[in-house]
């Protein structure tokens, strides 16, 4: 049981995170913190937060557990405005999907990463962003993964752990390096993928015709390009090197094909093709990672 949840940034991620706990009837008081007071009303209206407040210090009186769910670029200062006030024995987690950033973060505003810090990324979320996209099933049978730190505590670790397995998640624990080098070619070179192409197709000339007449598969590839742009632009900057890494890599395939196509090699394509097929089913088809395991 969490007696009082603070949440610093409530929008999806954290809104649902509330929204799960409550449902599962393990959380008493929800407190929202922000800087911006219309979504803190917002979040109150739909039943997400119990109080608000526009200050990190009053959010921290008498809390026992945090969740800090602010852009990986607003990370730094607010752990700076929470040093020697967050309570010790309260664990504080944070979503961000850059881990070695946010440890970094945390270390420059409190001085050291605090023992109660456990790094946290959920993965899990839609294209819509903001408290009234939030919704309780939202974690669900997703992964969590969880990177602590050398100094993270084995309490804070295990309440942390607690917390998402009750919103309904599957939790992990990866290096927070490794988690960088994973999520740069599963979730940032998609998303840059999907923006990069709506943004260059929006320069045609022809851009109208082009978009009235994009099919399912295009709505659907493009899908994530309709996410929060301040959020992914300081996820490419907080994970720059593990994201351009995977950028060469895609290049250097994209070229390979290229050349195929540029040749007529029909052979070449259909064995790209079949291996993307086969290997896609394999891991991303429920049924078939079922019959797998």
């Amino acid at each position: 049981m969490i007696d009082r949840l603070v949440i610093f940034g409530v929008g999806l991620i954290g809104g649902s995170l509330a929204l799960a706990l409550r449902e599962a009837g393990e959380v008493g008081t929800v407190v929202g913190c922000s800087r911006n007071p219309d979504n803190l009303r917002e979040a109150e209206r739909l039943g997400v937060i119990d109080e608000w407040t526009n200050d990190p210090a009053e959010a921290a009186r008498g809390a026992d557990m945090g969740v800090l769910a602010v852009p990986l670029g607003a990370m730094e200062g607010l752990a700076a405005s929470l040093a020697g006030i967050w309570p010790e024995d309260a664990p504080l987690t944070d979503v961000g999907s850059s881990k070695q950033a946010v440890l970094e973060a945390l270390a420059r505003g409190f001085g050291e990463v605090p023992r109660q810090f456990v790094p946290g990324h959920p993965i899990a979320g839609t294209e819509q962003s903001g408290v009234a996209a939030a919704f309780p099933e939202l974690f669900r049978e997703r992964l969590v993964i969880l990177t602590p730190a050398d100094a993270t505590s084995v309490m804070a670790t295990n309440r942390v752990t607690a917390m998402w397995q009750t919103a309904g998640a599957r939790v992990e624990f990866m290096t927070p390096a490794h988690h960088d080098h994973v999520l740069a070619a599963t979730s940032h070179l998609p998303h840059v993928l999907a923006f990069t192409l709506v943004a260059s197709l929006s320069k045609m000339s022809d851009r109208d015709e082009i978009f009235h007449y994009a099919a399912g598969g295009f709505r659907d590839f493009t899908r994530i390009a309709s996410s929060d742009p301040v959020v992914w632009r300081d996820i490419c900057l907080a994970n720059g090197p593990s994201i351009l890494e995977v950028i060469e890599r895609y290049q250097a395939d994209l070229e390979s094909l290229r050349q195929a196509i540029e040749q007529g090699d029909g052979q070449r394509l259909e064995q790209e093709f079949t291996h993307a097929k086969t290997t896609r089913d394999r891991f991303c088809d429920p049924a078939r990672a079922q019959l797998d395991t």
